[in-house]
């Protein structure tokens, strides 16, 4: 197994993880709330935490699996035009999701931590919740890389081809 489909696999079984706990967690918000009459005192927040992680975790692993939208800027050219241009949006959105998840979210995380910020109702550390953005960002590095890769060695492919 190639180390894109390891990634594939444990990515993919993490987000149906949090969707079932998301799932769970709705279905006793209302039971609690409506059944026992008695709101439980956590699950909103635990609600909003699992969407972020969710959310952040399910577009690096769309954007690992091609299925995010995307804009043809040249879509009638074939060559080496529509090889750079391919070559250049994988880098920007590496170089993106570097900066932006990776650093950003890193120094959220860090700050975070630094600052000992726990939740209101569950008491974990907000580090923890943080901690969706890099590593949704380092998983969308490591996708966009793989894929410049893919479309580096199919342009040398065809370059090299008589």
């Amino acid at each position: 197994m190639s180390a894109r489909a390891a990634v594939d696999r444990a990515v993919g079984a993490l987000l149906v993880v949090l969707m079932a706990a998301s799932v769970v967690n709705v279905l006793w918000q209302v039971f609690s709330r409506y059944a026992l009459e008695s709101p439980s005192s956590y699950t909103d927040e635990l609600a909003r935490y699992l969407l972020v992680w969710v959310g952040l975790l399910g577009s690096a692993y769309a954007a690992g699996q091609r299925l995010h939208v995307a804009v043809d800027l040249l879509p009638g050219r074939a060559g080496r035009l529509r090889a750079a241009s391919t070559l250049l949006a994988h880098g920007v959105v590496a170089l993106f999701s570097l900066a932006v998840l990776v650093v950003g979210g890193g120094g959220l995380v860090r700050l975070a931590a630094e600052l000992g910020q726990r939740s209101a109702a569950l008491g974990v550390p907000l580090a923890w919740v943080y901690l969706a953005a890099p590593l949704a960002g380092v998983l969308v590095v490591f996708y966009a890389l793989g894929d410049a890769h893919a479309e580096w060695r199919r342009i040398s492919r065809q370059r090299n081809a008589p």
